[in-house]
C-alpha cells in the first residue's frame, strides 16, 4: 500500500516567526554582505541606475552606465549633456527618451533645492521626477543603510510564494516585510530576496531542487529538493 501523501501547505499560508529567522539565517550564511548588483559609486550614480532600471535589467543598465559615468557623473555634468546628448549614452536601455528626460529633471532640481547632494528623505527623494517609493527605498537602503524593502517583481513572488509575507498588492507586502523581518536581518533582508528571486526562485522555472529554503517554502506547486547521492 502506498504511503499516504503528505499534506501540501494552503496557498498563501504564511510562515511562522521561527521560520523567518531561520530562513534569513540561511539566506546570510550563503551570503553574508549581499549588495546591488547595479555598478555605482556615489548615492547619485546609484540614483541614476536606478531610475534607469525601470523596466530594463541591472545588466543592461550596467553597460549604459560604463559609457555614461566616465563622462558625467554628478547633477551638473550631466544637466549640461542636455536630454540628447544623454539619449546617446542610455540609448540602449527600454523607455530612453522618458528616462532621460526625467534624469535630466532629477538634476536640475538636485541642483536647485539640494545642492547637487541626494536628499536622505523619502519625501524629498519622491518629488525628484522618475523617483517612486520603490526607487526611494533602494536608495535609502543601498546608499545610506536604511532598513527599507523595495518590493519587486522578484521580492513579491519570493514573499508570496514562501509564505513570508504574502499580499495581493507590492505594497502589502512591504508592509508585512517590514513588520516580520526580524532586526538583525532589515538592512540586507532587500538584497537577499531579490537575489533569491532572481537566481533561484525564477518566475516560469525556479530551482526548486537547489532552493535553500525548500523545507520551509509554503508554495504548494514546488518541486521537489535535491536527494542526497546514495553511499
Amino acid at each position: 500500500m502506498n504511503a499516504t501523501p503528505k499534506p501540501r501547505a494552503a496557498r498563501g499560508s504564511k510562515l511562522a516567526p521561527a521560520e523567518i529567522t531561520e530562513l534569513f539565517t540561511r539566506l546570510r550564511a550563503g551570503d553574508p554582505h549581499p549588495t546591488t548588483e547595479l555598478e555605482y559609486t556615489t548615492p547619485f550614480e546609484l540614483l541614476v541606475a536606478v531610475v534607469l532600471s525601470a523596466q530594463a535589467t541591472d545588466v543592461g543598465v550596467n553597460k549604459a552606465t560604463r559609457r555614461l559615468y566616465p563622462a558625467a557623473n554628478t547633477p551638473a555634468a550631466i544637466l549640461a549633456l542636455g536630454e540628447d546628448g544623454l539619449k546617446g549614452y542610455i540609448n540602449t536601455i527600454g523607455l530612453y527618451n522618458a528616462k532621460a528626460a526625467n534624469v535630466i529633471a532629477l538634476c536640475r532640481l538636485l541642483l536647485e533645492r539640494h545642492g547637487g547632494e541626494v536628499p536622505r528623505t523619502r519625501e524629498a527623494l519622491e518629488a525628484l521626477p522618475g523617483v517612486g517609493r520603490k526607487t526611494a527605498n533602494v536608495v535609502l537602503n543601498t546608499a545610506f543603510g536604511e532598513p527599507t524593502i523595495a518590493v519587486d517583481t522578484h521580492i513579491f513572488r519570493v514573499s508570496n510564494r514562501t509564505g513570508l509575507a504574502p499580499g495581493k498588492d507590492v505594497r502589502t507586502v512591504e508592509d508585512k516585510l517590514v513588520r516580520l523581518v526580524p532586526a538583525e536581518f532589515a538592512r540586507d533582508a532587500h538584497h537577499w530576496l531579490i537575489l533569491h528571486g532572481r537566481y533561484t526562485c525564477k518566475a516560469r522555472k525556479p530551482d526548486c531542487a537547489r532552493c535553500v529554503l525548500h523545507d520551509l517554502c509554503r508554495w504548494p506547486d514546488k518541486g521537489p529538493s535535491a536527494q542526497p547521492a546514495a553511499p
